[in-house]
């Protein structure tokens, strides 16, 4: 037994793009870029710099990229935002914990999924608001194109960062920098149409948040981001076949498992599954003690083990169950090993 050498966990290290400028970003990224002195020009052109990239990457314009130093602020921000009096909320059963924070505030309807994880949107009104998640975090589905929805749309990009490309219609959108392997702390929000929107916050400016995010962390997460698309590219391919394979072995020597999603339609580097008969708590610290780091539960309450609201959702089994988190770096052979190694584990906590 030792230490923990495989991680299969939503987070991860920082890349080392970020890592090897965070200490530089940190001394040339202090200045306060509105001030008129040379350091603060420095500092603005280091930050413009990185908004080109987030531009580029999440397929927004340069001048719509806000920083938030709380991105679960975004939620609020984006879907009160673009409410009207008399709106009505539309959101998924498998949408964030955030989500369903904010529609308990609002007139709103909860949109049912198949077991497919998918649902379709309503055409409703003009004065709407359709709260619209990209893919989710837990099980990798992507959904569909909100392209009938006729009202205002607030994307929720959190977990699918720079994978996807935005739909034609949309007002607001939330990223999270922990998507590329960027800093913790940092958010980045978006509006199509400033008029669109209106600050649900108390305020007393044209700014879209009163809190004051990190400068050196934004530039670290841009860099981050180069370099986590760079190697995205070049292992999605493999990291699709390491999905496939997973699921394949899951139904031929393990059984009994519910595997959530079809690799095909979502993204590859997310996979979550249920094992019939065994206690969720047991195998994560079973394998943690052979070396492979594991999530379990609901993916934006994973700290507390709690069933997967998103799997419950689908009608698929909620107890035993693993999630994974496929990063570009993993081996092979650490894929192999681990699968070794699970069957083991849930062989004996079976038997």
């Amino acid at each position: 037994m030792g230490s923990v050498t495989t991680n299969f966990q939503s987070e991860s290290p920082l890349h080392p793009a970020a890592r090897a400028f965070l200490d530089d970003a940190f001394d040339r990224g202090w200045a306060d870029p509105a001030k008129p002195h040379q350091s603060s020009r420095q500092t603005a052109i280091l930050l413009n710099e990185s908004k080109e990239i987030f531009a580029k990457h999440l397929g927004i314009r340069s001048d719509q990229v806000e920083f938030l130093a709380d991105p679960a602020l975004g939620f609020h921000l984006g879907i009160s935002g673009l409410a009207k009096p008399g709106s009505q909320l539309y959101y998924s059963a498998v949408d964030r914990s955030e989500v369903f924070a904010v529609a308990a505030g609002m007139d709103s309807t909860k949109l049912p999924v198949g077991l497919n994880g998918l649902t379709t949107y309503p055409e409703a009104s003009e004065k709407d608001v359709l709260a619209w998640q990209a893919a989710n975090g837990e099980t990798g589905i992507v959904s569909f194109k909100p392209s009938s929805f006729r009202g205002r749309v607030f994307v929720d990009a959190a977990a699918s960062g720079p994978h996807l490309r935005m739909p034609d219609h949309w007002h607001a959108a939330l990223w999270n920098s922990q998507a590329w392997q960027g800093p913790r702390g940092l958010g980045i929000f978006a509006l199509s149409d400033r008029s669109a929107w209106k600050n649900p916050l108390p305020h007393i400016d044209h700014n879209i948040s009163s809190s004051n995010f990190s400068i050196p962390l934004a530039i670290a997460s841009a860099l981050a981001l180069e370099g986590y698309v760079s190697d995205y590219k070049a292992e999605k391919k493999r990291i699709e076949g390491l999905n496939s394979r997973i699921r394949e072995f899951l139904h031929s020597e393990i059984h009994d498992v519910d595997v959530a999603g079809d690799v095909a339609y979502g993204l590859p580097h997310l996979l979550s599954f249920s094992i019939l008969y065994i206690d969720a708590q047991i195998l994560v610290n079973k394998l943690d003690e052979r070396g492979f780091a594991v999530d379990s539960g609901s993916a934006c309450n994973s700290a507390n083990m709690e069933p997967s609201h998103v799997l419950a959702a689908m009608g698929i089994l909620t107890h035993g169950n693993v999630r994974l988190t496929l990063h570009p770096t993993v081996k092979d052979e650490e894929i192999e090993e681990f699968l070794h190694v699970l069957k083991e584990e849930v062989a004996e906590l079976r038997s």
